[in-house]
């Protein structure tokens, strides 16, 4: 049972506030994540996301809370036609090959399978149910575009629209525009109505329901997901900072405007990394992957621990010469707990300071400050310094102590056994 004395406090990106975390039910939680197109094999980048998510629900779990986590596999858009065509495979074949390599990869990582990993292609029926709702109430209708008859969504319709990423919607125009792809790759923002369902077209994947054959478009999917699979309120939604442009504000004004209820209470962004300073792309060639990062000698754990190890909101630059330090540290501490665990009773020992519960005490108060790691880790690597040098003198009991607490530790941190 989750203790009254402890409070996680967390960055909301919805106020733009460092807030204590109170769940919707005492003690347990729904959480949702943002997952992989799984048009492309995932890149590090995105596993700098799914890590910081990850510490979430484990340091929750630590304290005690049940943790029901979703995750969004978008494996139906526009991209995923056009990649699964350049490589002569159907969409099953090209989203299902991506997405077992990226679990194979979470094995790998030390990151926890959701309880929900959903694909959008399991949700259509709720994508139809959702678009019937919208249309019925006003807040989206039906337009025929080159012969294909699709619906929208009018952001307009929708008091509140871009409050996540603050939208400035006095610049919105006037004059009516559509916008019919899932995405526009370079646009910040689509000033307009957005698509929330494609009818059937001679290059659309089309599934027969009951507002008509056709495919939901990637910016009702997330909403579609997760209110078929954990309702339309639940606690916490994650996802890298990019998601503020279109993506999160659109899931809010899908769900809010179905159920007339707030969707997620709180909200949380994950920084950008860059790659030698620069933003990973293909043109550049400094796209990475975990398989090239394995490829050089690193261990899964290092890969974690350095990809958890800054702030999660802060932006990080990845090079193999920082990886290889940070590895350094983690290696360090890895080797005295290693020490610890092979410790014998010594001859003589004295009783000093205690360390029972030290340790805990101490993570818990750099991860109750919005998952402060980085304090939580050097403040660890320096307590166990301490004990390290005291090891011909402990008693095996406390010593014992020590592991059972650092154990419990590494149940968030992953990286230290």
């Amino acid at each position: 049972m989750v203790s009254g004395e402890v409070m996680l406090r967390i960055y909301n990106t919805l106020t733009r506030q460092v807030e204590p975390f109170t769940p919707l039910t005492p003690g347990e939680l729904k959480m949702y994540t943002c997952g992989p197109s799984t048009y492309q094999p995932a890149h590090i980048g995105n596993y700098r996301t799914f890590l910081y998510e990850d510490v979430l629900q484990r340091y929750l779990e630590y304290l005690g809370y049940k943790v029901t986590r979703l995750m969004t596999l978008t494996d139906v858009e526009d991209k995923a036609i056009i990649q699964a065509k350049k490589e002569h495979l159907t969409i099953e074949q090209l989203t299902q090959k991506n997405e077992a390599v990226f679990f194979k990869d979470f094995e790998l990582l030390g990151i926890k399978k959701p309880d929900y990993p959903v694909r959008a292609s399991q949700a259509v029926d709720q994508a139809a149910a959702l678009t019937a709702k919208l249309v019925a109430s006003g807040h989206a209708y039906w337009y025929t575009h080159q012969g294909v008859k699709n619906a929208y969504f009018d952001p307009l319709k929708f008091s509140g629209f871009g409050k996540l990423s603050r939208l400035d919607m006095s610049k919105w125009p006037k004059r009516r525009r559509r916008y019919h792809k899932d995405t526009y790759p370079g646009t910040p923002w689509n000033m307009g109505d957005f698509i929330i369902w494609h009818g059937c077209g001679l290059e659309h994947v089309c599934y027969k329901t009951a507002i008509g054959s056709g495919r939901p478009a990637w910016n009702i999917q997330d909403a579609a997901i997760v209110t078929k699979y954990m309702g339309y309120s639940i606690d916490i939604a994650c996802g890298g900072i990019d998601n503020l442009v279109r993506h999160h504000d659109y899931s809010i004004a899908i769900a809010e405007s179905a159920s007339g209820r707030q969707f997620a209470r709180y909200w949380l962004h994950g920084g950008h990394l860059y790659v030698n300073g620069e933003k990973m792309s293909k043109s550049l060639g400094n796209v990475l992957y975990v398989g090239d990062v394995v490829a050089k000698g690193f261990s899964g754990a290092q890969l974690r621990f350095y990809l958890i190890y800054g702030g999660y909101r802060d932006e990080l630059d990845f090079t193999f010469e920082k990886l290889s330090e940070a590895s350094k540290r983690l290696e360090l501490l890895r080797g005295m707990v290693g020490d610890l665990q092979k410790a014998q009773q010594p001859r003589d020992s004295c009783r000093g300071d205690s360390y029972v519960g030290r340790l805990t005490a101490e993570f818990e108060a750099h991860m109750n400050n919005d998952l402060d790691v980085r304090g939580a880790f050097d403040t660890l690597t320096e307590t166990v310094t301490g004990i390290h040098k005291k090891l011909g003198t402990l008693p095996m009991e406390e010593i014992e102590n020590v592991v059972s607490d650092l154990r419990r530790i590494d149940s968030v941190f992953r990286c230290l056994f």
